[in-house]
């Protein structure tokens, strides 16, 4: 993978307000950029965003959707996506993903529900991102993300995924946890499934901790330590595919910023590994 390709590099880390204060008096120096939910911060004003000014200032960041429901048959929120624009204009931030699911159904679900698999719906969905493309004028980043059920599957999630992607020509975000979660709930190979994928879209890529609700059935919460399983894919993506941006989400639940800084350490320490691996092949 050309690592020349990415807007940000290294090990990120989700922005919660609640750490706002304590990263702005302190950054970690671990951390090279940031991720935010533009919901939760477009209008953000008074102290917390005198805070987050200060941060866009000094560090890289990206933004990851919540609302904006893709794949739903409601109206596309076009004045949500112009706000946006004008929010990463005014902020720099380097670019923005979704997810590949829907929350919106005649109004909002609360909830990131499973786009059935079909071509209809890569249709639908792939013209739905390019209009957002279009708004934005420049590529967006897509996830493959967890789901739990298989609403009218004609096609494989890989690829049906696949098919979204090439469609829309958007990038890709990819969810490490969401294909270890979803391969032992709908019982596939992680790795086959991580091969399948698009790597030279590949923007940048998150790593979160998840519920076990049983042996077979896991819950992606980013509410917990990531696990060794969850590492290890994570390290066979960079043998794959080369180094790229990878960022610890971590939802709720949260610990002590120097607990959530070690995870974000864990990352660059696996990327650097592959990065010296890299180094000695080529020599």
């Amino acid at each position: 993978m050309d690592t020349t390709q990415h807007l940000v590099h290294g090990a990120g880390l989700g922005l919660r307000r609640t750490l706002l204060s304590e990263i702005v008096a302190n950054p970690p120096s671990s951390v090279d950029f940031y991720e935010v939910a533009p919901e939760n911060w477009m209008t953000i004003g008074g102290k917390y965003g005198k805070q987050f000014r200060a941060m866009t200032e000094q560090f890289d960041f990206v933004c990851h959707g919540l609302s904006l429901s893709i794949g739903s048959t409601d109206p596309l929120d076009e004045q949500f996506v112009r706000d946006l624009k004008g929010f990463m204009r005014e902020h720099g931030i380097k670019f923005y993903s979704e997810h590949l699911s829907y929350c919106s159904k005649d109004g909002h679900l609360y909830d990131l529900m499973p786009i059935p698999f079909t071509q209809e719906a890569v249709h639908h969905v792939a013209a739905r991102i390019r209009r957002v493309q279009d708004i934005l004028e420049h590529k967006i980043a897509i996830e493959n993300v967890s789901y739990y059920a298989t609403p009218s599957q004609e096609m494989t999630e890989i690829d049906f995924f696949n098919a979204v992607v090439a469609e829309a020509d958007c990038d890709v975000l990819l969810d490490i946890n969401n294909i270890y979660v979803n391969s032992v709930n709908h019982r596939y190979d992680a790795e086959a499934f991580l091969k399948a994928m698009p790597a030279h879209r590949v923007a940048y890529a998150h790593i979160a901790g998840h519920y076990v609700e049983a042996e077979d059935f896991l819950v992606d919460t980013h509410g917990a330590d990531i696990i060794d399983p969850v590492w290890k894919l994570l390290a066979k993506a960079y043998e794959l595919y080369g180094v790229f941006p990878t960022l610890l989400e971590r939802d709720f639940n949260l610990p002590a910023l120097s607990e959530l800084v070690k995870e974000v350490q864990t990352i660059s320490q696996i990327q650097h590994a592959w990065e010296q691996q890299h180094e000695k092949q080529s020599a």
